[in-house]
This record gives C-alpha cells, structure tokens and sequence, in this order.
C-alpha cells in the first residue's frame, strides 16, 4: 500500500508530498503469548499498519482484536484472498502453522512467524517448497540474534581468538509454571508440539545452530517439576563433527539468572550473562576481561522484515534456518522418547 505524505523539517514545511510505502499487515493467531507484543510492533512501526486480526478461535480473535483495536475477521480466507493485504504475522498454535503458513504463502502473502515452523520435518519441508515456490519474503522470529552480547559472541568466535571452539553452553528459562503466569494451553501437546524445549529452548537450539553449525546427533533428558503434561525442565546435547559439544538448556521452573551463554575452545573462553560479555584469550594473557565495547543490537525480526517488504535490506531469518530448527526439535524429541542418542 502506498500513501502520500507531507515531509516536515525543524523550522520549515516543504510543500511537496513524498511517497511512501506502507506495509498492509493481518495477524494470522491470538493463540500465542508474543502476539501482542508483534502486533503492536506491527502498529508502532512506520512502515506498516495493522488492518484485522483472525483467530480459529473466534472468541479468542474478538477479544485481541478488540484490545488491539483492528477489526476482527472470522473466515480466513477472506483476510487472504484480499489484495489489499499485503503480509501476514502468524502466531497460532503450531499445530495450525502447517495449513496456514501454506495457505498464506500459495496466496502471495508475505510471512512473519512465531517459532517453531512446524512439528515434523515432512511438514517443515513441505512448507519451505511452498515458500520457496510462492517468491515470498519469510522471516521466522529468532531475536536472540539480535543482541548486542550475542552478536560480539559470534564476532570473537570467527575471529580465531577462542581456537578451536570445543565446549556451547546456552541457558535460557523462566519461571511461568511454577509461578503461573503461562496460559495452560502451553502445556498441551496437541497444540505446542512439547513444553519447555519446544518453546524456549527453540532460542538455544537455534544460538547453537547459529554459532556452531550443523549437529550430527543429539541426546535429550526432559522431566516435569509442577506435573504438567509436558516436559518443565530439560536439556539437550548435541555433537558436532569436529568433537565439540553443545548444550541446550531451559526451563519454565527457575527464577532468577535467566539467559547464559558460554564458548570454550583451544585458545580461550567466553561467557555472556545479564547483558555483560566476559572473556579471556591469548590476547588478554588468559585472563577473564569484560568486552567494553559491545556492537548495536539488529532491528528486531519483525522489523527487519517489514524493512525488506520495503526494498530496505535483507530479511533475517528465511525459510532454511526455520526448517534447521525444526530438525533440531525432531532430533531432540526422539531421543527423548526414545532414550538412545538421534543421530541427524
């Protein structure tokens, strides 16, 4: 969508009108508990608006959107097949991602998700063709990626200060089940695909990736503390070619230091925790030094992806990362069930 409009300056107007490119965005999801904080983004971000909102849940759908103010659409296909609408934020359940994450993409519509893509890597693949297949812009929402520590972390790590990198540690939980604040349909498996490792360990798995590479097996331990009919409390192991070990840990059962991050290799160590990057390497005779100078964070996802809806930059996060993960997941839960080591 486009919109003229008037260009001001500190001290003058000047009377010529510039045009704009304005992104015409629907929420596809009121199942998810980032769905306000995305579309608000949505409705903050001067490149785009929120026009509607649909939920398979129409009770549901009503309530965000009336909290979101947007008019809420009770037939999907309405919203897609309305060329007016140029993209969409999905943030249903995941079990729904499949049949419309390839709904929204064989209708030409741009796609921002919540992860995981799906819960099995057939469906992952067979949504990626259809992305692939429908030219659309695809970001998936990794935002670890993003900050500053994490990104300085990569930095170090391909710059050869640490060695070869032998040891990942990535710890991210929370407390929502035994405080309570999570809504009980996060503990249902029909609808997440699992508990805690499917839903905030998706940001080490993905970290993991990111700073390490392709695993070539994984080993899963999960256990449930508040007996929820999902897993509360788990860690995964991953092995890669060169030796190294990654470590993949969350929860939604602790308070308190919610996000570590630690590279061991030949040469050095590093460790990032409550927004301060420490590390030691030949360069600092081997002792712990805090990094003083931290890159600036990256437009978060769903920024960066209305950006490139605009022809400014790049889309992060694209339809292969979101299928790695998803195979990552699949690797994890098997070994769970399982009880022997998944081997990619």
């Amino acid at each position: 969508m486009k919109r003229k409009a008037l260009r001001r300056f500190t001290g003058i107007t000047i009377n010529f009108f510039q045009e704009e490119t304005i992104m015409n965005i629907a929420v596809l999801g009121a199942w998810h508990v980032h769905t306000m904080e995305y579309s608000t983004a949505l409705q903050k971000n001067p490149d785009s608006t929120l026009c509607c909102l649909w939920d398979s849940d129409p009770e549901r759908g009503a309530q965000m959107a009336e909290k979101l103010g947007v008019p809420f659409q009770p037939d999907l296909d309405a919203v897609l097949s309305d060329p007016s609408i140029e993209g969409v934020s999905v943030t249903t359940a995941t079990s729904e991602h499949p049949q419309v994450l390839m709904a929204a993409a064989k209708a030409g519509k741009h796609i921002f998700t919540e992860k995981v893509l799906a819960f099995t890597n057939e469906e992952a693949e067979e949504i990626a063709k259809t992305v692939k297949e429908s030219g659309i812009i695809f970001t998936i929402s990794y935002p670890h990626k993003t900050r500053p520590t994490l990104k300085a972390a990569k930095e170090i790590l391909e710059s050869g200060k640490l060695g070869q990198v032998t040891y990942a540690r990535v710890r991210n939980v929370h407390n929502g089940s035994t405080a309570g604040w999570l809504p009980p349909h996060f503990y249902n498996a029909a609808e997440t695909g699992g508990g805690a490792m499917m839903d905030l360990g998706a940001h080490p798995m993905y970290t993991l990736h990111w700073l390490m590479g392709e695993p070539k097996s994984v080993v899963s331990m999960f256990t449930t503390v508040t007996g929820k009919p999902v897993e509360d409390n788990a860690v995964s192991v991953l092995e890669f070619e060169n030796g190294a070990l990654g470590v993949s840990e969350t929860g939604f059962v602790s308070t308190g230091l919610p996000y570590v991050l630690e590279l061991s290799g030949t040469k050095g160590s590093l460790m990032v925790h409550n927004d301060l990057l420490e590390y030691s390497s030949e360069e600092t005779e081997g002792k712990l030094v805090k990094l003083e100078t931290l890159p600036e964070p990256d437009p978060m996802p769903i920024d960066a992806w209305i950006a490139a809806l605009g022809g400014k930059g790049t889309a992060p996060n694209g339809i292969d990362e979101a299928v790695a993960l998803t195979r990552l997941m699949v690797g994890a839960y098997e070994s769970y069930r399982t009880g022997a080591k998944n081997v990619f």
